[in-house]
């Protein structure tokens, strides 16, 4: 815990466009800072869509990025809404669409399930 998921567009991983490493690393310290979580237990797995699809004017193509971060529970829902809003600004500083292209970010923070468990091997 925590389990963090990046879903994006292949748009943004064709380019420089989007700081993957940069924004892994601020995502772990704000999520440690905002939710108490344990810095060794921080994971992102990023997943490039294959296809997504987002209303766009003819000139433009979508660039789409959806963080979810799976947390225990036990936070507030303030704590969880801080920790959104920081995502989607972490994601402002390190996506830079290129020209032509609109970036839609979303995130959102949910409670794992009580069946969660880990292993480590």
């Amino acid at each position: 815990m925590p389990q963090i998921t990046v879903d994006y567009t292949a748009v943004l991983e064709d380019s420089d466009a989007f700081d993957m490493d940069g924004f892994a690393r601020a995502l772990h310290e704000a999520v440690v800072e905002i939710a108490a979580a344990n810095p060794e237990a921080c994971k992102t797995l990023f997943r490039d869509a294959l296809s997504a699809y987002a209303y766009e004017p003819m000139d433009r193509q979508p660039a789409v990025v959806h963080v979810t971060i799976g947390l225990l529970a036990g936070r507030s829902e303030e704590t969880k809404a801080r920790l959104t809003e920081t995502v989607l600004e972490l994601l402002r500083r390190h996506v830079t669409p290129e020209d032509g292209v609109t970036l839609r970010a979303s995130a959102e923070v949910r409670d794992l399930d009580p069946s969660y468990r880990k292993f480590e091997g």
